[in-house]
């Protein structure tokens, strides 16, 4: 298992992990199998998509924005519960398919770490399934 370290900037963040699970993918020599990527934390979670138009995660986060708004009739005490709701709805991991030594995305697809409640420094976790 390896491990990536993810700093966040914003509360809310959608932040390309793409090239270093592809390098974790590399780094263990894998050419056909399965990697499972997972983030131990709960008010953070990851997703698979378009990473070529920046505005489709800003349109992302501007509707978790509208969906699960920062301030709401919450009862969670840290003035955080709307990231632990939108890292539930997003999950805490992404599986991908590993194709001669590459990872099976397609054409337009991408693997995001969804900040939720930053600035952070987080860790993101891969695991090899070799065939």
């Amino acid at each position: 298992m390896r491990e990536i370290k993810v700093k966040s900037n914003n509360r809310n963040e959608m932040i390309d992990i793409t090239g270093e699970v592809q390098e974790v993918v590399n780094l263990e020599k894998l050419v056909n199998g399965l990697v499972v990527v997972y983030v131990p934390h709960t008010t953070a979670g990851l997703t698979i998509n378009e990473g070529a138009d920046p505005s489709v995660q800003r349109d992302i986060i501007t509707s978790f924005r509208k969906l699960v708004p920062e301030s709401g009739d919450y009862h969670h005490m840290e003035s955080n519960s709307d990231a632990h709701i939108k890292a539930s709805l997003l999950g805490s991991s992404v599986s991908i398919i590993v194709k001669n030594s590459n990872l099976l995305l397609g054409t337009w697809q991408h693997i995001f770490f969804y900040e939720g409640d930053g600035p952070r420094n987080r860790r993101v976790f891969v695991e090899i399934i070799s065939k």
